[in-house]
């Protein structure tokens, strides 16, 4: 794992970004403290684990009513956001 501080690493933003697309980590720091981490992404999502995540929210979901209604949710979710 390399630090770096923010000034540098603003103007070496392309070879960091190399180093991490080669599977490096990277801290960030500003004035010696680590304020951000550069990560390589993780590997693709396990679609067959999203399914199955999917299909568990909709059984527990009928456990309290019935259909899961995403519109309901996404009222929710949206209430008192400008």
């Amino acid at each position: 794992m390399t630090e770096i501080g923010a000034f540098e690493a603003k103007n070496k933003l392309s070879e960091l970004l190399d180093r991490v697309e080669r599977g490096e980590r990277v801290v960030i720091t500003r004035r010696g403290k680590p304020v951000a981490e550069m990560v390589p992404p993780t590997a693709m999502r396990d679609v067959q684990k999203a399914r199955e995540a999917a299909r568990r929210i909709r059984e527990r979901a009928s456990q309290f009513g019935g259909k899961f209604d995403w519109s309901e949710w996404k009222k929710y979710r949206d209430e008192g956001r400008p």
